[in-house]
């Protein structure tokens, strides 16, 4: 049984899946609903720069913004277990047992990339970050960032290329529609972020792609694992490396870029996701021999004979 017909193995009554999704994506709709209808003049910057004179601890606001996920990954977590009546396991791979060296491979593959690339960056120009190392203080965005950083891309990867991804099969009966679906609304319900505000638009298609990434890691390679260390890996390195005064993440990094706007270099955009991406996707498909392309993303979902996942799912 592939990662896709693993919802079978539970209950899937539209009401409980309706339940699902509202109760664990209230958090971003109820941001979308004020981010399109009453946002008008709001500035994220200004109000970010007001939360700090408040109380003025980067790790802190960190900590006070990565929480909530914390409680929605339970929601979710125990929604799958009694009211869908399966196990998180399903939720997670269709291996037999979650396969940790996926998730530790695919996080070290994005933070070498990541790091290599701000070198190449660095060096090429110095002038653009400054160093700013306060020891306590990073050393508290560390653990912050270790403790909570798992539970925030958990909600997300668990949320999207998990149950949604899984649930949207399962009523289409196909990969593509999920994969595409899933992809835009986590580029969407990543607009009300700054650098939408500072970039444009254009930025959305740097979100999408992401998570276009992340839902064909999922789908070739039959689970979460590589999605997880990835998204990890990537929003650790965010948090830690380099920041400024316009991103959605206000840290005490390491380095702090030197621009007082984001760039709206559309190669900048592009690079990764013509680039990089596609070269990260050829590393994981020779590392795991991944084969039958068109047929895990493009093929059928059929619902096995009953008694097979009834037994197993026992």
């Amino acid at each position: 049984m592939n990662y896709l017909q693993q919802a079978y193995k539970g209950e899937n009554e539209p009401w409980k899946v309706i339940l699902t999704v509202l109760v664990v994506s209230g958090l971003f709709i109820f941001n979308l609903i004020f981010l399109f209808f009453f946002a008008d003049g709001f500035d994220v910057i200004e109000e970010q720069k007001k939360l700090l004179e408040l109380v003025p601890s980067k790790n802190f606001w960190l900590a006070f913004n990565l929480l909530p996920f914390a409680f929605l990954l339970l929601f979710l977590f125990l929604f799958v277990k009694f009211l869908h009546k399966r196990s998180l396991m399903s939720l997670t791979t269709a291996r037999d047992k979650i396969d940790w060296k996926r998730v530790f491979f695919s996080f070290s593959l994005i933070t070498v990339i990541t790091i290599g690339l701000f070198m190449v960056s660095y060096f090429s120009d110095p002038s653009s970050v400054t160093f700013q190392l306060d020891p306590l203080k990073f050393t508290i965005l560390v653990v912050v960032s270790l403790l909570l950083f798992p539970l925030q891309i958990g909600l997300e990867e668990y949320l999207f290329r998990g149950y949604l991804m899984q649930q949207l099969a399962i009523v289409v009966k196909n990969r593509w529609f999920p994969l595409i679906v899933t992809s835009v609304m986590f580029g969407v319900l990543h607009s009300g972020n700054p650098e939408v505000d500072e970039m444009g638009p254009i930025v959305m298609i740097f979100y999408i792609g992401t998570g276009l990434l992340l839902g064909i890691m999922t789908l070739m390679d039959d689970g979460l694992e590589l999605a997880l260390g990835f998204h990890f890996g990537n929003n650790l390195m965010a948090s830690l490396l380099v920041t400024s005064d316009w991103s959605a993440l206000q840290t005490d990094a390491l380095f702090k870029s030197t621009a007082t706007e984001a760039s709206t270099h559309i190669s900048e955009i592009l690079i990764p996701i013509l680039i990089v991406y596609p070269i990260i996707l050829l590393i994981m498909a020779k590392k795991y021999k991944w084969k039958h392309w068109k047929a895990n993303l493009f093929g059928r979902v059929e619902e096995p004979p009953k008694e097979d996942y009834k037994i197993i799912g026992e």
